[in-house]
């Protein structure tokens, strides 16, 4: 084989072996803005700051559920910001890839400051 024949060899070796690993990564990341969206609905809708702040927390950890997420109760912070209120969730989804562990660590969160 020539030295041009073994460069494209791996360049394609390479480009798959990144593509394999995208689509292990990837899916975590669109539930992930999935729930975003759904939090940002949250707080955006006026009847949910007259919630309490457990039956927020039972959506968002049902949603959560919904989509695979791994979120419980004590991830979910919510905070009364005057006359709405403040949703931060911080979750962790471990993803094997190729016999090696990834941490992918997420912070949704929408609301006042």
């Amino acid at each position: 084989m020539t030295q041009r024949m073994l460069r494209m060899i791996a360049g394609i070796a390479v480009l798959v072996i990144l593509a394999a690993i995208g689509i292990v990564l990837i899916p975590p990341y669109v539930e992930n803005w999935k729930l975003q969206r759904y939090v940002n609905e949250l707080v955006e809708d006026p009847g949910t700051a007259g919630l309490a702040p457990a039956v927020v927390r039972a959506k968002i950890v049902n949603r959560a559920g919904s989509l695979g997420l791994p979120v419980r109760d004590g991830d979910v912070q919510i905070t009364r910001v005057q006359d709405a209120i403040r949703i931060n969730v911080l979750y962790l989804v471990h993803v094997d890839v190729a016999g090696y562990t990834v941490d992918l660590h997420f912070r949704p969160g929408a609301g006042g400051t």
